[in-house]
């Protein structure tokens, strides 16, 4: 039997306000539209797990039932039935094998916090019978790229405009997604929980950092403590990469020794109720700092600060982008620092971003670095930031940045205080 998580951190009362703003926006004067969103397919298994469509979670909180679909339809006369779920029928000889799901009742209704619910195996009447009354079809998911598949909503359209003449389709996909960039208060306390999490493994992993020591020791000691602390996974694939790997933007081997004199460079997050936190910092491995690590340091932390003011209502990535990018350019090596100054941050660790400036309730990352591969040099420090009313908060202060800070914990850990 499938249970929604007791003590889940975003009320279904938010879910259903959720999809009654989409149902709003679908609404236009020259006639509603429908909306499809889709679960996604696939299943967990022995070598994996699943997560839903992002847009699907953030809809419904439903992160167990693959192939579900959410039907939009703000003309259907009986109110209920203006947002249906649609699940896939219950099939007792798989379940046998991955779990076994209730039956269709008002137990279901209320634990999913959906007036009406129905089997897959009805959804093309209903879709079709929305269609014929709304003649508006709206695309909610994220258009594809012209080399991969089209997105689910947009295939079930094409057909039925195929066979339901004078149907009209059209691009709604900024609605969501717009939704998803503002992040509510239980959304917040969400992801400050996530961050909380990562921070007790930052904490933990100073002990671990040592020269001998393998880059996994590092990422082990880190996820542990997640674990520990209550996420029970990462937000993607932890990067403990040491001296010439810290060069490496995306190094995921985590497998070399560290060395006396080397930086190693630590990007990890946990991830709790399906939010995330996406934290670097970056460690001597001795403990100190030499010279050249201090002042390449200094430069990567003054524009990660500048680029953290910079986060304001109305700025745009771009701008943050380029406030970082101007402080390190300044002083010399912007050839050097060779990605993007961010992204958005929430139910995906590179979150949907819309076509618009920031609004207050953005959660974005600010991550300027220097990455020199012939010094063997690699430094990234990155923040979660909250964009406010009037100024910014660095929701992952609590854990040091400062090379004085750095050096103080890293001495204490080596002591065993």
């Amino acid at each position: 039997m499938t249970t929604m998580p007791t003590d889940a951190a975003i009320p279904l009362s938010e879910f259903a306000e959720r999809r009654a703003k989409v149902l709003a926006a679908l609404k236009d004067p020259k006639g509603d539209a429908i909306g499809l969103v889709f679960a996604g397919d696939g299943e967990a298994s022995l070598d994996h797990g699943w997560r839903p469509h992002p847009h699907f979670e953030y809809l419904t909180g439903i992160n167990d039932e693959a192939g579900a679909v959410l039907l939009l339809d703000p003309k259907n006369p009986v109110e209920s039935r203006r947002a249906i779920l649609f699940l896939r029928p219950l099939n007792p000889e798989l379940e046998k094998w991955d779990g076994f799901r209730d039956t269709i009742s008002s137990k279901l209704r209320e634990r999913y916090g959906v007036g009406t619910i129905m089997r897959t195996t009805a959804l093309a009447r209903f879709v079709t019978e929305a269609a014929k009354r709304a003649r508006r079809l709206a695309c909610l998911h994220p258009f594809s790229a012209y080399n991969a598949p089209v997105s689910p909503d947009l295939v079930i359209f094409r057909s039925i405009s195929e066979r339901i003449p004078g149907v009209a389709t059209e691009d709604r996909t900024h609605v969501i997604a717009q939704m998803r960039a503002r992040k509510s208060p239980a959304e917040v306390s969400v992801m400050r929980r996530a961050i909380e999490i990562t921070a007790r493994g930052y904490e933990a992993v100073l002990s671990a950092i040592r020269p001998g020591a393998n880059e996994f020791d590092v990422q082990e000691a880190i996820e542990h403590a997640y674990k520990t602390h209550g996420a029970r996974n990462t937000a993607y694939r932890t990067i403990a990469g040491s001296g010439f790997n810290a060069t490496v933007l995306h190094y995921h081997a985590n497998n070399q020794p560290l060395a006396d004199g080397d930086l190693i460079c630590i990007d990890s997050g946990a991830a709790y109720f399906g939010y995330s936190a996406d934290v670097t910092r970056t460690y001597p491995a001795n403990g100190k700092f030499s010279k050249r690590q201090r002042e390449l340091y200094e430069i990567v932390l003054a524009s990660e600060l500048a680029g953290i003011a910079a986060a304001k209502v109305g700025a745009t990535l771009m701008d943050v982008d380029k406030a970082c990018r101007d402080v390190i350019t300044k002083a010399g090596h912007g050839d050097w620092f060779i990605h993007g100054a961010g992204h958005h941050l929430g139910l995906e660790t590179h979150d949907i971003t819309p076509d618009e400036p920031l609004d207050v309730g953005a959660v974005i990352t600010v991550e300027p670095g220097i990455y020199i591969p012939d010094e063997k040099i690699g430094i990234r420090i990155e923040d979660d930031v909250l964009v406010g009313k009037t100024k910014p908060t660095v929701l992952s202060l609590m854990i040091p940045k400062s090379v004085t800070e750095i050096e103080k914990l890293m001495a204490s850990a080596r002591s065993g205080r």
